[in-house]
C-alpha cells in the first residue's frame, strides 16, 4: 500500500512539473534578431558536446593559450567562424575578441552596448533604459538573442564568465528564465540557464543601444561621444574637441549647458541632463534648415 501511495505521489508530482514547464513562455524579442545573430546561435549550436581535452580547449589554441579557462574564447572563436563563412567583420567591431577578465565587458562599456543588471556602472555611473525616467532595477531589462552575459560569482564586479543568450522564458508566476549557450561549463560547451535576477548575473553586452549612463570626467567611449556632439552641435562645445574623450573641456560645457537651462551645474552628465540635451538637439536637428536635401529634378 506504501508502495502505490508513493507511486501515484511520484506519478503526480512528475505531472505538476511537466505542466510547469509546459506552461513556460518563449518571449519574443523586443527588436528585430539581426541576420548575425541567427548565424552566431547556429555556430554556438553546433558546437555544444564539445568538450576539452585534459584542461586544453581548440578555442584556447586558436586565442593563443591552449590551457586558458575558455568561456570567453569559445563565444569569441564563434564570432570569427561567422565572420568567415558569412563574410561579416563582427570581431572587435560588434563583439569583442578578449581572453582576460573585464576587457569584453568594457569593450561593449565603451561602445554604448552594455546594460548593467542593478547598480553603477563601475567607472561611470547608473543607468537608465532609453525612454525610461527611472535608473536601472534588477530584471527590468530581458536580454534578446545574442547579448552575452557577463557573471561574477562571489558577490564582486570583476567579470569571471560570460555565456551567448540563445532565448528567455517566463513562467506563469512571471518568473523569467535566461538560456545561453557557454563555454568551459565546467569543461564542455552546453545550454544552461539562470534566473533573470540572479545575483551571479553583473550585466549585459548588448546587440542593441538600449540603455544610457552617467558619465563623468575620464569616461570615454561612444556614449561620450554623442554627448559631445550634442553639445557641439548646440553650440557648447568646440568642433574639435568631439574626441570621445570626457576631458576638462567637456565638463565645462556640460556645466555650461546646466547653467543656461536651469538645472543643477555640476559638470556631470547625469540623466536629467542628458535626456535635455538630446530632447534639445532633435527637436533644433530636425528644424535646421541647413540639413533639408535640395533635390534637382532636372
Amino acid at each position: 500500500m506504501n508502495y502505490k501511495r508513493l507511486l501515484s505521489f511520484l506519478f503526480i508530482l512528475l505531472l505538476t512539473i511537466s505542466s510547469a514547464l509546459a506552461d513556460d513562455r518563449r518571449i519574443d524579442p523586443a527588436w528585430p534578431v539581426p541576420d548575425y545573430v541567427e548565424h552566431l546561435l547556429e555556430v554556438a549550436t553546433e558546437e555544444i558536446g564539445y568538450t576539452e581535452d585534459h584542461g586544453r580547449s581548440k578555442y584556447g589554441s586558436w586565442a593563443g593559450d591552449p590551457a586558458a579557462q575558455w568561456c570567453a574564447e569559445f563565444l569569441c572563436w564563434c564570432v570569427d567562424q561567422v565572420d568567415q563563412r558569412w563574410g561579416t567583420s563582427l570581431l572587435r567591431n560588434v563583439y569583442p575578441f578578449y581572453t582576460s577578465s573585464n576587457t569584453g565587458r568594457n569593450f561593449f562599456v565603451r561602445n554604448g552596448r552594455y546594460v548593467v543588471r542593478k547598480g553603477k556602472v563601475d567607472g561611470w555611473g547608473y543607468q537608465w533604459l532609453k525612454g525610461q525616467d527611472t535608473f536601472i532595477k534588477s530584471g527590468d531589462y530581458v536580454p534578446q538573442p545574442g547579448d552575452w552575459v557577463f557573471f561574477n560569482w562571489g558577490g564582486g564586479t570583476d567579470t569571471e564568465h560570460v555565456a551567448l543568450v540563445e532565448y528567455c522564458t517566463e513562467d506563469r508566476g512571471g518568473n523569467i528564465t535566461v538560456h545561453v549557450i557557454e563555454g568551459n561549463n565546467p569543461s564542455a560547451v552546453a545550454r544552461n540557464t539562470y534566473e533573470l535576477n540572479s545575483p551571479s548575473i553583473l550585466g549585459y553586452g548588448t546587440v542593441r543601444e538600449v540603455a544610457d549612463t552617467t558619465m563623468v570626467f575620464g569616461n570615454q567611449g561612444e556614449k561620450v561621444r554623442q554627448l559631445q556632439e550634442c553639445l557641439a552641435y548646440l553650440g557648447f562645445l568646440r568642433a574639435d574637441l568631439v574626441t570621445g574623450r570626457f576631458t576638462d573641456s567637456t565638463t565645462e560645457a556640460v556645466r555650461a549647458y546646466q547653467e543656461a537651462r536651469g538645472l543643477r551645474i555640476i559638470g556631470v552628465a547625469n540623466r536629467e541632463t542628458q535626456q535635455l540635451l538630446e530632447e534639445e538637439y532633435n527637436r533644433t536637428y530636425q528644424n535646421d534648415p541647413n540639413i533639408w536635401s535640395v533635390v534637382d529634378d532636372d
